[in-house]
C-alpha cells in the first residue's frame, strides 16, 4: 500500500497512540451500549443525527479500534471499517471476539479505500478522517462509495476550537493564522498531520464531490461534561462558553 506523505506520519502516530491508550480505552468504549459523540460524550439519542440504521451498509472512515462500528451493527446496520493503522484494526479485531461481533476491517487509507463504487448507504467519521485525512481527497472517495441519496456524517474540532489552539491547550485568543489550518503538523511533537479546512472551504469540498449540506451543528459541551483524559486539550469549561465539535450532514445528489 502506497501512502501519502502525511498517511505515513499519522500511522505512525496511532500505532504510538494504540500502545498509549487505545487499546486499553476500547473495551469501555465497546462495551457501551449508547452512541456517543466525541470526547464531550453527546449522545446520539439527543443528537438524533443518525436516525435509524438498521438495514444500513455502512462505512466506516478512519475506524481506529471500530467502536462507533461496533455500536452500528448492535443497531442492525452493517458496517465495514477502514483504517490506515494495523495496530488499531489489531485492536478492533480483538473487541470482535470479546463481544461476538463479526463485521469486515479493511486496512486502507480513507483517500484510496479498495471497495466498489455505490456500495453504501451512510459514511460516517468520528474524528477519523475527518480531520486525519486531506478532504480534497476523502471527501470525493465517499461519494465513490456511497449510493445516489447516501449520506455522509462526520465530527471533527470546530473552526473557533482550531484558531484558538496554543502550544498545548485550546485557548481564550485566536492562535493560529486563518490559512494554517487547511494542514497542521504536529509530527514534530509526536503527533500527526491534521486537516482543518474552515468551514467555507469544507462546503466547497463537499459540493465539488457532489453532495448537498443537510446539516451543520456547533456543538456545545453537556452542562455535566469534563474534560477527557487524554483528549484534555480543551477544558469542559472552554467547550460550554463556545463550540468545540462540528457535526456535518450531507447527501450525495448524484
Amino acid at each position: 500500500m502506497t501512502l501519502p506523505e502525511h498517511a505515513d506520519v499519522n500511522r505512525a502516530h496511532w500505532t504510538r497512540a494504540n500502545v498509549a491508550y487505545t487499546d486499553r480505552d476500547a473495551e469501555e468504549k465497546w462495551a457501551r451500549e449508547e452512541i456517543v459523540w466525541g470526547s464531550f460524550e453527546w449522545r446520539e439519542s439527543e443528537l438524533g443525527v443518525l436516525g435509524d440504521v438498521a438495514g444500513l451498509d455502512v462505512i466506516e472512515l478512519g475506524c481506529g479500534t471500530a467502536y462507533v462500528s461496533a455500536w452500528l451493527a448492535r443497531r442492525g446496520a452493517c458496517p465495514v471499517g477502514v483504517d490506515v493503522t494495523p495496530a488499531q484494526l489489531d485492536t478492533a479485531r480483538r473487541m470482535q471476539k470479546l463481544h461476538g461481533l463479526d463485521f469486515p476491517l479493511v486496512e486502507a487509507s480513507a483517500e484510496d479505500v479498495p471497495l466498489p463504487d455505490e456500495s453504501f448507504d451512510l459514511a460516517i467519521s468520528e474524528f477519523g478522517a475527518s480531520i486525519w485525512c486531506d478532504p480534497a481527497r476523502w471527501v470525493p472517495e465517499a461519494a465513490r462509495l456511497l449510493r445516489p441519496g447516501g449520506r455522509l456524517v462526520f465530527m471533527r474540532g470546530s473552526t473557533l476550537q482550531e484558531l484558538c489552539f496554543g502550544a498545548e491547550r485550546v485557548t481564550e485568543r485566536l492562535e493560529h493564522d486563518w490559512e494554517e489550518l487547511a494542514r497542521m503538523d504536529f509530527s514534530g511533537e509526536d503527533g500527526g498531520v491534521e486537516f482543518h479546512a474552515p468551514v467555507g472551504v469544507m462546503l466547497a469540498h463537499l459540493r465539488q464531490a457532489g453532495f448537498e449540506l443537510l446539516e451543520l451543528r456547533e456543538l456545545l459541551a453537556p452542562p455535566d461534561a469534563e474534560a477527557h483524559s487524554h483528549y484534555d486539550f480543551v477544558s469542559a469549561e472552554w467547550g460550554r462558553r463556545w463550540p468545540s465539535v462540528e457535526i456535518w450532514v450531507a447527501r450525495k445528489t448524484g
